[in-house]
């Protein structure tokens, strides 16, 4: 055999081997991605956070200009949140008062500033679709701890209406927890330096309440104070009149009757009052948009158990008497 004829059989034979088919070029090198794991390390410790079943993202609704002229949108206005320990109805438990966010949360209300609404009424500008507002006056401490973490577990803001001369006071909201608030979204308005019924008082008392109460707060907070709440909802022309002089752009009333908004009413927006007594249910009347009635709590109530009965022993109505025996004689 021949030197060559030696070599073209070891070539085939290899190739043959390898299960080659057609021209002979470099193969390429195989990468395996497919089986390619990375190996995690699995975490230590336990979460600081406890899962609810609760989503923690809710859909960004697709915004819409809204305005000028009048805007559909509800004013929610709370006191406190937390148990009354004397049946106030200015107090709302914070499990009704959970249940009425979750049912705005599922309902697809987006909660906005009084200053984006006045924004939209007066010269038109992008709102959610279902916009509501949600206030809070007097400067109650129980705004911080109760109602702030609910709000913010179903992805809302709030607007805080604050007496300045509350603010730091036993029992109230403290400079820090207002910052801390405001950081997180909310919106803070003034609600007079004293809260005081604004109808009975003279023009430099009127002033002083008013035009004073929102340079004090602006240079306490460092941020523009742009809204008015009167307190007790008591509105006189004169109070309105010092409202303009001193450049807020609106104020708030207390004694609402519609989610319907608008320039003839900026000065004197229509809030509904929430009170202790309401619940899911029964609050959805100051709802223009309801949703899916399956998320409103249910009539039937939870049983109490109740403790067995034990019968009474009978007994005769009257007892025979038993009698001695007469005496010997």
């Amino acid at each position: 055999m021949t030197k060559s004829r030696f070599i073209l059989g070891l070539t085939a034979l290899a190739l043959s081997g390898c299960g080659f088919v057609g021209l002979a070029t470099s193969a390429p090198t195989a990468t395996a991605t497919s089986t390619l794991s990375i190996p995690i390390s699995a975490p230590t410790g336990t979460p600081t956070v406890t899962p609810t079943s609760e989503p923690s993202v809710t859909p960004t609704p697709t915004w819409v200009v809204q305005g000028p002229g009048h805007v559909l949108t509800p004013i929610l206005m709370y006191h406190h949140v937390e148990v009354s320990p004397i049946d106030s109805p200015l107090r709302v438990s914070a499990s009704k008062f959970e249940d009425e966010m979750r049912l705005l949360r599922q309902w697809e209300y987006t909660t906005i500033t009084t200053t984006s609404l006045v924004e939209a009424i007066t010269q038109g500008s992008a709102l959610p679709p279902r916009p509501i507002i949600i206030t809070f006056d007097d400067a109650n401490e129980d705004t911080y701890t109760t109602a702030f973490p609910i709000v913010q577990k179903y992805g809302f803001t709030g607007v805080l209406y604050l007496p300045y001369s509350y603010i730091g006071a036993p029992g109230y909201l403290t400079l820090g927890q207002i910052k801390e608030m405001m950081a997180a979204g909310w919106e803070v308005g003034s609600h007079s330096l004293s809260h005081p019924d604004l109808t009975i008082l003279d023009d430099a008392k009127l002033r002083a309440e008013i035009v004073d109460s929102r340079k004090r707060l602006e240079a306490l907070l460092g941020d523009p104070i742009l809204t008015f709440a009167y307190p007790f909802g008591d509105v006189s022309a004169a109070a309105v009149d010092y409202v303009r002089f001193a450049g807020y752009i609106a104020a708030m009333d207390a004694k609402g009757f519609t989610a319907d908004q608008g320039e003839g009413n900026v000065f004197a927006l229509q809030r509904e009052e929430i009170r202790g007594a309401e619940d899911a249910k029964t609050f959805i009347r100051f709802l223009p948009w309801h949703g899916d009635p399956g998320f409103l709590p249910t009539d039937t109530p939870t049983p109490t158990p109740r403790p067995t009965r034990t019968p009474l022993p009978t007994y005769t109505q009257y007892p025979t008497r038993t009698t001695n025996p007469p005496p010997t004689p």
